[in-house]
């Protein structure tokens, strides 16, 4: 695909993903596939993937009518399971692979979950414990471990996967506020971090430019993420596109972050002399 034919694709993607996300309630399942379409071939194959994840949601929540029903479909009999042979796989935090490959890593096998029961008329939340993502029964202390086939785990059990996955020792205190209901776009922005970080080791900028542009429309984001995303334009050897974007931000800033985001943009434009 042509740089530019592949750069409009992206932008597409962003502005449908932003187009989602900036609803009052955004819908977890159309935004966590939506954000798997950055890399898509075409705004077409990107609806098509969108509409094919939704069917296969619901075809997993027909019949189920239970907790323990949920738990037995996915995970006994669609076979889901958490990737611990290549946990940084990218596929494992992009949901149309995710379904169809039946492997992911535990927030992608969390929304999976999450879709699936409220499909079924089976509440459930995320829990954004950090390290672990777990997923809970509303109202209740259930907890459910999706990345090891949905077991129901205590609060012994949660702390020591707290700890085994953050590497928090003994000092750290463990309790109710590291077990919180994680809403919405905080699912989206976790799922967004993983591939950035993902991106940025392999060394993939225009990857890490499109996963940059929709962190960029969910809270809290800001200088550094506008930093990094004027650097993988740059590191595609678009360096004007990333200065002129810089600039742009700086109109807006502070004055501190107006002097740092214009050196940034000064350094890119150098690249040209």
């Amino acid at each position: 695909m042509d740089a530019r034919v592949a750069h409009d694709v992206a932008m597409d993607a962003v502005a449908r993903f932003t187009e989602l996300v900036g609803a009052p309630d955004p819908p977890l399942d159309r935004a966590a596939l939506a954000l798997a379409a950055g890399p898509a071939a075409s705004a077409v194959a990107a609806r098509r993937d969108i509409d094919k994840g939704l069917a296969e949601l619901d075809r997993l929540a027909s019949g189920v009518s239970s907790l323990d029903g949920l738990v037995h479909r996915l995970f006994v009999e669609e076979a889901f399971a958490g990737n611990g042979k290549d946990y940084y796989d990218p596929r494992n935090s992009l949901l149309p692979h995710v379904l169809r490959r039946r492997l992911g890593i535990p927030i992608t096998l969390a929304v999976v979950t999450i879709e699936v029961g409220r499909r079924a008329g089976i509440a459930l939340e995320g829990v954004g414990m950090p390290g672990h993502f777990l997923v809970r029964a509303v109202g209740t202390h259930v907890h459910l471990d999706v990345f090891a086939g949905g077991a129901v785990i205590g609060p012994a059990e949660c702390e020591a996967k707290f700890r085994a996955s953050s590497g928090a020792g003994l000092e750290v205190p463990f309790g109710p506020h590291l077990l919180t209901p994680t809403p919405t776009r905080a699912i989206l922005v976790r799922m967004l971090e993983n591939l950035r970080s993902i991106y940025r080791s392999r060394r993939r900028p225009r990857d890490l430019e499109w996963v940059l542009r929709m962190r960029l429309a969910l809270p809290g984001a800001g200088l550094p993420e506008r930093l990094e995303l004027a650097e993988a334009l740059g590191d595609q050897a678009r360096w004007v596109d990333g200065a002129t974007l810089l600039e742009r931000y700086a109109r807006g800033a502070s004055a501190a972050q107006a002097e740092k985001l214009t050196n940034a943009a000064r350094s890119l434009r150098a690249h040209l002399n």
